[in-house]
């Protein structure tokens, strides 16, 4: 009879080292599809959701975070959908909030749950929670959501600075046409909150009702409109993503561009992504995976199958995506939502 060895007792490596050199110390796990907005650029407006035994549960989430973080990651990012509507989603935030060698929690949300649930957030070690706000307009708000409140979801912001989060950032998908003539307002929203800001460029994934094309807005022409008011100072600050920061002199604001189109950054890419299914993208812009929940449900007890999937996967991760606005077909056919936003 063979000896099982324990898990304890087996060499892994402490970090996560792909074929390119880059060092993948930051996941994104989303675990929810579903969302309580549709916003235009990330869902489709009848949606069809994952029946409940296709998605990971709080406890096979958690196991996850708890094998990343033994290989080295030390930043998790909780995305969906919206995460917060999840059932019992608060377990998972306090079953791992306070993990040690994990440097940072993060919540990515649209903010509608957030009045409700910022102090036990809080309370769970979560550090830092990036808000999505495309318009400060309230029909234009629900024009781009379909669904949305911007008073729930201003309220969310209050509560969150309320109950001492320090490292809150709006994220700001501009579309032209739509809302490109908000950026000014939106920075001016930013500075009075004491709060950063993230300009995304629109990513060509999924099936929408418009052109990507059509409606992409360069964050190099986004800075350029910005520098035409503000003092900008570029920042040496990282949140561990790929965003470039600005610094507004004379406020505590600083400004992101996330531009996988007009400034690539796939070459210090640090992160990959894990879908409620349990499938764990290598890159958002391809489709190289590896199933994870089989391992998590054939292995109940038992952790060395999923590490070494995950080892190996890096082997597959690609150097960078392939985001070509002048496509007619997206990049990937699934939804941003799909793959954690």
């Amino acid at each position: 009879m063979i000896e099982k060895v324990p898990m304890s007792a087996q060499k892994f490596p402490r970090e996560l080292i792909d074929r390119f050199g880059r060092k993948v110390d930051y996941i994104r796990l989303s675990i929810t599809d579903r969302c309580d907005f549709r916003c235009v650029y990330c869902m489709a407006e009848d949606m069809t959701f994952l029946p409940r035994d296709e998605v990971l549960s709080l406890e096979e989430c958690a196991r996850l975070v708890k094998i990343f973080v033994r290989l080295g990651v030390s930043k998790v990012r909780i995305t969906g959908g919206e995460p917060l509507v999840r059932k019992n989603a608060l377990w998972l935030f306090n079953e791992i909030g306070h993990l040690e060698n994990l440097g940072e929690l993060v919540l990515t949300t649209n903010g509608s749950q957030l009045e409700k649930q910022a102090q036990d957030l809080k309370n769970a070690g979560v550090k830092r929670i990036n808000i999505s706000v495309d318009s400060l307009d309230k029909q234009r708000f629900k024009s781009i959501t379909r669904t949305g409140d911007l008073e729930k979801v201003l309220k969310g912001i209050q509560a969150a600075k309320q109950v001492g989060f320090k490292n809150i950032k709006l994220n700001s998908v501009l579309m032209r046409g739509v809302n490109d003539d908000e950026a000014l307002s939106l920075v001016e929203f930013a500075i009075r909150q004491d709060i950063d800001i993230s300009f995304i460029e629109e990513m060509p994934l999924g099936e929408v009702d418009h052109t990507r094309e059509s409606t992409f807005v360069s964050n190099a022409d986004t800075l350029k409109l910005l520098q035409s008011k503000y003092t900008l100072t570029p920042s040496a600050y990282s949140s561990g993503g790929p965003a470039r920061y600005w610094q507004i002199t004379n406020t505590q604001t600083r400004i992101g561009f996330i531009s996988p189109h007009s400034h690539n950054f796939c070459e210090s890419c640090n992160r990959v992504r894990i879908t409620c299914k349990g499938e764990l993208y290598l890159c958002l812009g391809q489709e190289d995976k590896v199933d994870l929940m089989p391992l998590l449900r054939q292995y109940p007890d038992d952790d060395v199958p999923i590490i070494k999937a995950i080892i190996n996967s890096m082997a597959i991760k690609p150097q960078g995506h392939d985001f070509d606005l002048r496509r007619a077909e997206p990049a990937v056919i699934r939804f941003m939502s799909h793959t954690g936003g």
